[in-house]
């Protein structure tokens, strides 16, 4: 397995985490999805105070890196290589909300992961950003963008993009 294949993994290991411990499912999409950038897609079940829907589903574009980030002005800088890949994130062209979420990693692959018998830990952390909005770009190699430092990817912050979903969407 190549180390990029490796990073992947991690990236889905840490949102299918993230997943369970808010009470979301998680998926892994299919190729079809991946044609359209979703490598995963996320639905919460349940109630919500101001809304009729109890099935809210989440896009996930994924990626991981051991590039260290510039940070500035409070955000984490990541190259998203391909414009269209950016393009697929910014437009709003589908119902379903979607997030581009970026697992920061170590650069030392051996320290990844450590598992003892109290705890597995996946070091470094995991941020989104939703690009909808965002310029175009120029660039056809792909284009730099900022991820705030406060949009760790949490089961708090999954709740709050359901939220976001359902007030982008509230007639679906």
């Amino acid at each position: 397995m190549t180390i990029q294949n490796k990073e992947a993994e991690l990236s889905y290991a840490y949102l299918h985490a993230v997943c369970s411990k808010a009470g979301f499912s998680c998926k892994q999409g299919d190729r079809h999805d991946d044609a359209d950038g979703i490598d995963a897609i996320i639905t919460y079940r349940g109630d919500l105070d101001y809304t009729y829907l109890k099935k809210i589903p989440l896009n996930v574009q994924l990626k991981a890196t051991i590039k260290k980030p510039i940070e500035k002005d409070g955000c984490l800088s990541y190259f998203l290589k391909g414009v269209n890949r950016y393009d697929n994130l910014r437009k709003k062209d589908s119902p379903v909300y979607k997030v581009l979420v970026v697992l920061f990693l170590p650069d030392n692959p051996d320290e990844w992961l450590n598992i003892s018998d109290d705890e597995l830990i996946i070091k470094k952390a995991a941020y989104w950003i939703n690009l909808y909005g965002y310029p175009e770009v120029d660039t056809p190699s792909g284009t730099t963008i900022y991820i705030p430092t406060t949009n760790i990817l949490t089961p708090q912050a999954l709740n709050n993009l359901v939220q976001m979903a359902v007030n982008e969407y509230p007639n679906v």
